[in-house]
Formats: C-alpha cells, sequence, structure tokens
C-alpha cells in the first residue's frame, strides 16, 4: 500500500492527501477531479476497484463546506480497500459516480435523503429512507429537538401530513418517592419497612 499511495500522491492530479490510517489507503481530492480519479481507480491494475462498498456522509456544521462524502472502494483482485474523501456544502453538487458503479445510485440516493447531498448527473434523486412528504433531512444536526408540530403518516391521504402537536395528557404532580427509600410500604413488605423505622430512629 505505501507504493500506492506514493503512486498517487505524485502522479495523479488533484490529490490534495493520501495516506495510510488503519492500514487503509485514505484520498482526499476534490470535486471537478473526482470522476477522473475514481475512473483510475477502477480502470488501472494497479488499484482495480471493482466495487464501491458503501458512499456515505459526514457533517460537521462549523466548516464552511460541511460535508464529507466518503467513499468506500473494494479491490476483490488484490483485497485492498481505498477511501476516498471530497468535501461539500449544502448547494454545491457533487459528481455521481453511478456510470463508474451503478450501485452507487443507492447510496448517493441515501445521502441525498439523510443529508440533502446534491449529485449532479444523478437520474433518480429521490428520498429513499424517509417518506415522501418529509421535510429537511434527518442527520443534518440543524432541526430543533422540540418544536410545534408532528409528523404522522395519514392512511386516508396515504402521505405523511404535518399537524399541531396535540397533548391528550394532563399535566401531573409527581412525588419521585421510591418505594424502596422512601416511606410508602408494599403489601407483603410490612416487617421490612418496621425494621427500616427502627433502624431510623436508633440511627
Amino acid at each position: 500500500m505505501g507504493g500506492i499511495t506514493f503512486h498517487l500522491s505524485t502522479r495523479v492530479p488533484g490529490i490534495i492527501s493520501a495516506g495510510l490510517e488503519k492500514g487503509e489507503l485514505v484520498v482526499r481530492t476534490t470535486r471537478d477531479r473526482l470522476l477522473a480519479l475514481m475512473l483510475m481507480l477502477r480502470d488501472d491494475p494497479q488499484f482495480a476497484c471493482q466495487q464501491v462498498m458503501d458512499i456515505c456522509g459526514v457533517d460537521f456544521p462549523d466548516r464552511p463546506e460541511r460535508f464529507d462524502v466518503v467513499y468506500n472502494l473494494l479491490s476483490v483482485t488484490h483485497n485492498h480497500r481505498i477511501r476516498v474523501i471530497v468535501t461539500t456544502d449544502e448547494t454545491a453538487p457533487v459528481p455521481s459516480v453511478h456510470q463508474i458503479w451503478p450501485a452507487a445510485t443507492w447510496w448517493e440516493r441515501e445521502a441525498y435523503d439523510l443529508f440533502g447531498i446534491l449529485f449532479t448527473d444523478q437520474p433518480d434523486l429521490r428520498r429513499i429512507l424517509t417518506d415522501y412528504g418529509f421535510e429537511g433531512h434527518p442527520l443534518r444536526k440543524d432541526f430543533p429537538l422540540t418544536g410545534y408540530v408532528e409528523m404522522r403518516y395519514d392512511s386516508e391521504r396515504r402521505q405523511v401530513v404535518y399537524e399541531p402537536v396535540d397533548l391528550v395528557q394532563d399535566f401531573r404532580n409527581f412525588d419521585f418517592e421510591s418505594p424502596w427509600e422512601g416511606i410508602l410500604t408494599l403489601p407483603g413488605d410490612e416487617k421490612a419497612h418496621a425494621s427500616r423505622q427502627n433502624m431510623k430512629r436508633q440511627g
């Protein structure tokens, strides 16, 4: 893998960095060089990455380009993995690699659905895990933890609907007394309760 790292770092344009992390090659590149790099990793016999095993997003909300798009590639021939990483934001699209690896469509749809990452030339960029009508992207970390609307599936309308929160349970006061530590006596526990009371008096 060391020779592959040197080859990528010195001879392939658009490589920001390449190095070994926990025994696997990790390559960082730019969006405009992504397709050329992926084609080379698939077609060059030295790399021979026949499969894309996963495409996922990582969110760093404080960065200008907040998303890492991570491609995990596998070479069956050489039995090695290569991880390719590009960065993007909420509006800048990443080139789709579905023409290089057709299975990438499923992973790109998942990244779009959960993070809102856009992919150019992806003919099937639809939600894949959330339902139609879902607003926002669940893994973006920019949604409120509490709110005034709730989401549910309406079987009559056959779609997801948003409605105001309806709290049907009245507010209740709880004393939070533990039956094991408080003054409550459970049925059959009268002797133990009396013993605890005696110990408290003697202490």
